[in-house]
């Protein structure tokens, strides 16, 4: 099948795209990798009568570390992610979860900004912004907002940006000197759809937990975040059985359907089993296990 009709625009500059984006609003879309847009669009589930490719636009590619925070232009590749260096020293929940995104040829060419704009609740980086409390900045023609991943995840393909309104960065809070993360997903074959993800993140003051954060795939009509399961982490020392408890906790707040890879009763307890060992994991990396 075919893509509707479109026009084809290809801005050299931020600003333009903005522009591009303030005139056509809810006409236009915007192509980065195009990983999720242009399939979509074939099947005509979407069918803007503007495309408007934003990759040749300079700086926006960038990743590093400022101000307290990481920041990944949204125009950073799914291969970028897992090659940089920074983020393998310093936030494993993203380093191990950008080699298992999709396949090579998706992680060659998918952006971050794309894939947590598509919302998609079986795709791997909105999970682990949510276990990171990651923000996203939103340009548009004459000013710009940051927005809480919560708060920008609103539902199945769904997001707070407006039509008018670009993601250009992902800012993740550093993660303080004493902390760990992982990501875990189970698939049925390589470059499927997860059947099951958890996202985690632990960061320890004074041997017990300080901020923690759970992030899971796949078992909702959105990302989510395990919010009891975090709270009940906070200020605990990391003990076998406060992690069976978080466990608990995230699986309760999963809701999974019945499909062709698995009951939601398995996929309930892969994301309690999934959790724990992506706690354990965590602390052992932070030196508290």
């Amino acid at each position: 099948m075919l893509p509707a009709r479109f026009e084809y625009h290809r801005p050299s500059t931020l600003d333009e795209a903005l522009a591009l984006l303030g005139q056509y609003g809810e006409d236009a879309k915007v192509l980065s990798g195009g990983q999720s847009l242009i399939p979509i669009m074939k099947l005509r589930f979407a069918a803007p009568a503007h495309l408007i490719d934003v990759n040749r636009i300079e700086g926006l590619d960038g990743i590093e570390e400022r101000d307290g925070s990481l920041r990944i232009e949204a125009l950073v590749r799914h291969n970028h992610l897992a090659a940089s260096d920074v983020i393998q020293a310093r936030y494993p929940t993203i380093a191990a979860a950008a080699p298992q995104i999709a396949d090579p040829i998706v992680r060659n060419l998918g952006t971050i900004g794309g894939s947590i704009a598509h919302a998609d609740p079986s795709g791997d980086l909105p999970s682990v912004m949510l276990a990171l409390d990651a923000s996203v900045v939103l340009k548009k023609t004459g000013g710009e907002r940051e927005v809480a991943i919560t708060e920008f995840l609103v539902g199945t393909f769904q997001t707070s940006i407006e039509p008018d309104e670009m993601l250009t960065e992902v800012h993740v809070p550093e993660p303080g000197p004493s902390s760990g993360g992982a990501y875990l997903k189970l698939e049925r074959k390589i470059g499927d759809y997860a059947t099951v993800g958890a996202a985690v993140f632990l960061s320890f003051a004074n041997g017990t937990i300080d901020r923690a954060g759970i992030g899971l795939t796949s078992v909702g009509l959105a990302s989510l975040k395990a919010t009891d399961a975090e709270a009940a982490l906070r200020g605990q020392a990391p003990t076998t059985s406060v992690f069976e408890e978080a466990g608990r906790l995230a699986a309760a707040a999963s809701t999974p359907s019945d499909d062709v890879r698995g009951s939601a009763e398995y996929k309930r307890h892969m994301v309690d089993v999934y959790v724990r060992r992506g706690l354990a994991r965590a602390a052992e990396m932070a030196g508290a296990a």
